[in-house]
């Protein structure tokens, strides 16, 4: 009797909390893509101050300064906006992981540092946001949903 009255209700709170899977998707895809435009985009037109930083003050391994710093920004301005688009979803999401932790990689010496742990909860917030675009897809409402639709129905004319 009681296993009854707790169970009814879930089904249609699961309709529901669904019904919302979209809008949370495509939210999720916006905030974070936000998050590296503005970047990318600070760092394209601020680009003598970004080169500088990449001598100075980030310690990019494997690199040298400025290809490090052509390679940020661009991956901060591409993989952002095929996130955002829903555009090859899951490997953009992958992609922009691999920018995101290149950025703590790269700045671990302040990010790890006492008093900078709200910088560094961002970018684990950032990431754990991305590895879910990642494993679940950017949702119904993206580019990537669209174009399995209409590829069906282009094959098979």
């Amino acid at each position: 009797m009681v296993e009854q009255v707790i169970a009814r209700p879930l089904p249609v709170i699961a309709r529901g909390l669904n019904a919302l899977q979209p809008a949370l998707a495509l939210a999720t895809r916006f905030y974070v893509s936000w998050q590296f435009l503005k970047s990318g985009y600070l760092k394209l037109t601020s680009w003598e101050s970004t080169l500088s930083l990449f001598r100075e003050e980030y310690r990019v391994p494997l690199s040298s300064p400025e290809i490090a710093a052509v390679a940020a920004t661009a991956g901060e301005l591409l993989f952002p906006a095929l996130v955002a688009l829903g555009l090859f979803g899951r490997i953009a999401a992958l992609g922009l992981s691999a920018v995101n932790a290149m950025a703590v990689v790269a700045y671990a010496h302040v990010l790890l540092a006492e008093g900078f742990e709200a910088a560094l909860a961002q970018h684990v917030l950032w990431g754990f946001m991305l590895i879910v675009l990642a494993v679940y897809g950017p949702g119904a409402w993206s580019l990537d949903r669209l174009v399995a639709r209409r590829l069906p129905r282009a094959l098979s004319s």
